[in-house]
């Protein structure tokens, strides 16, 4: 067994593997950027190391201070978690050149599923074919115009050395393949550190159904059912379960391809074969070589750790089950609750400090979570707070039970995800498994659904609430009453406090504006990347101004009424703050 591995992550991923590897005896080490020195990982490891720095760039995927903390701490093995350098083979290949164990699969291996392009290529060797494609890199929106052309709209563009819908983009004509192009390069880059892309054709309504793969160092290659993850925003995942709800001979086909896929790469350590499923067939899409964020569910219904069993693929050790051994129990259900304002659907990024975090417990929950209350959700970094599991005896249970577990969750300081999820779990669409990949976007009604951190109120702590005696009238009939509120709640004098009215938010979604006020302001705090408009421009109501990078996304801050830009406060690479303004239209 391995002695002592160096977790190259951040976040809930570093947490799980370090409690992995305790549970095995295993010492471990963190590695944290300067945000990140209070982080959860880094008190739960055995060992710590800074990288300095603050963006990903500068920390998590800068190779040279990571190989030199490698070397420093002694690790003889590296978990590179998900994101950053999972999906990396020259980083795999630098760490197996030092005799460090990579756990995950080999250089090889990421060299030819790492790079989507090739994978497909892979992927039609052994007979799996996926929806038209390209087999060759972006390099001119011409390309994206003649595909469309030939192939038909949708397009997506996406990162050829990532995954998890970084960096991919959905065209729906001519028109807008350059923009979508460009921006899907820059996110590429901010996640991945490269910037190629490809593209296919973009199925309307298909599910999109994930293989979990496991492969030893002994020619042993087991899958371990389905997962669906069709519920979506921005091509990221909200809610996942397994197994999917499709036909068993399709899943056992399904689940033949991944194998055949993955041996064809001769892949080792856990993995991901995904498709698209839609009116009984399903097409190959790609292959994520390394552990999925959704790898919770699978655990939950299969009774395999999946931690685990990549530590022990990577020390060397055959799988101690065959295929014949795999059994599906139940079904579970993931929920991603992310740092995000809902807002009407726009999803708008919503860092800051957990005030408070209270997650839900009971028969069937589990959390995995990277924070605390009083830890930072930076701008700078993936806004995951933590994904809620459960497990039932069938799938309406599991629904059942996840939503009195989302409702049971607290979360104070930032707006999260989970009205969005509460909606989509309680939606007829979704009980009926007739929901899509564009479901979310296309068919979920979530215009007047809004998030908003807990209040001090929703901890449950009375201490720091004061009494105050009111006269209330019922049914014509007074009563006087004592009620327990937060001190800002109502004036010392008791009666009642009238609200404070509400800042209205521009078109932008910068909350400093009314509408169509023409001052233009942006909803989050985070960096500029790019800038379309010029002081004396005419605009349109709904032209986009800048674009704005949060949280490793992309928003467009867009202008709120027709006019002349007067005034441009901003230039590409400027951080921004929430309610900052700029630009000024008249």
């Amino acid at each position: 067994m391995l002695s002592k591995v160096l977790i190259a992550n951040r976040g809930e991923i570093a947490v799980r593997v370090i409690r992995a590897c305790k549970e095995l005896g295993i010492t471990t080490v963190a590695v944290y950027s300067d945000l990140d020195r209070e982080a959860l990982h880094v008190r739960l490891a055995d060992e710590a190391f800074a990288l300095g720095g603050q963006t990903a760039a500068e920390s998590y995927i800068n190779t040279e201070k990571l190989l030199e903390v490698i070397t420093r701490s002694g690790a003889d093995a590296v978990h590179p978690g998900y994101g950053f350098f999972s999906e990396n083979s020259d980083f795999a290949r630098a760490i197996t050149e030092m005799g460090v164990a990579f756990i995950g699969p080999g250089p090889a291996a990421i060299d030819v599923m790492g790079d989507k392009i090739s994978a497909r290529e892979a992927a039609e060797r052994v007979g799996v074919h996926g929806v038209p494609g390209t087999t060759e890199l972006i390099t001119d929106p011409a390309q994206i115009v003649a595909f469309g052309n030939e192939f038909g709209w949708p397009v997506a563009i996406k990162a050829a050395y990532g995954g998890g819908g970084r960096g991919m983009k959905v065209v729906s004509d001519a028109d807008g393949a350059a923009g979508a192009f460009e921006s899907a390069q820059r996110e590429a880059k901010a996640y991945f550190g490269r910037d190629e892309c490809y593209m296919e054709r973009y199925l309307t309504n298909p599910h999109h159904v994930e293989v979990q793969v496991l492969a030893d160092q002994h020619g042993n290659c087991v899958y371990l059912g389905t997962r669906d993850c069709s519920a979506q925003r921005r091509h990221q995942k909200l809610v996942e379960e397994a197994p999917a709800m499709i036909p068993a001979d399709v899943i056992s086909a399904m689940g033949e391809a991944a194998v055949k896929v993955a041996k064809g790469c001769d892949y080792v350590n856990a993995g991901t074969v995904e498709f698209l499923y839609e009116d009984g067939h399903f097409y190959y899409l790609e292959m994520n070589t390394r552990l999925q964020v959704e790898h919770c569910v699978t655990e939950l219904v299969t009774g395999v750790d999946l931690v685990e069993m990549q530590l022990r693929v990577a020390a060397g050790e055959p799988l101690p089950f065959t295929q014949d051994d795999v059994r599906i129990d139940g079904h579970a259900i993931e929920i991603r609750i992310n740092a995000e304002d809902v807002a009407g659907g726009r999803f708008l990024p919503s860092p800051g400090t957990l005030t408070t975090l209270r997650v839900a417990s009971g028969y069937g929950v589990r959390w995995d979570g990277g924070y605390e209350a009083g830890d930072e959700i930076s701008q700078y970094y993936d806004n995951l707070v933590g994904k809620l599991c459960v497990w039932g005896k069938d799938r309406p249970t599991a629904i059942a039970r996840a939503i009195r577990a989302l409702e049971e969750t607290v979360v104070g300081g930032v707006a999260t995800t989970i009205p969005a999820d509460l909606a989509i779990l309680r939606h007829p669409d979704f009980a009926a498994f007739e929901h899509s990949t564009k479901w979310v976007e296309s068919d979920l009604d979530l215009s007047g659904v809004t998030s908003k951190p807990a209040d001090a109120g929703a901890t449950g702590d009375d201490s720091a609430k004061v009494r105050r005696d009111v006269d209330v009238e019922v049914n014509g009939k007074k009563f006087s009453v004592a009620v327990w509120v937060d001190p800002s709640a109502a004036p010392a004098g008791g009666g009642s406090a009238a609200p404070k009215p509400r800042a209205r938010r521009s078109a932008s979604g910068g909350a400093a504006a009314a509408a169509g006020s023409g001052t233009i302001a942006v909803p989050m705090q985070g960096t500029i990347v790019k800038v379309l408009v010029a002081v004396g421009d005419e605009v349109a109501e709904g032209d986009t101004i800048c674009v704005l990078e949060a949280m490793k996304m992309e928003n467009a801050i867009a202008a709120d009424k027709a006019g002349t830009v007067a005034k441009l406060n901003v230039e590409a690479g400027q951080s921004v703050g929430s309610g900052d303004v700029v630009a000024v239209i008249e």
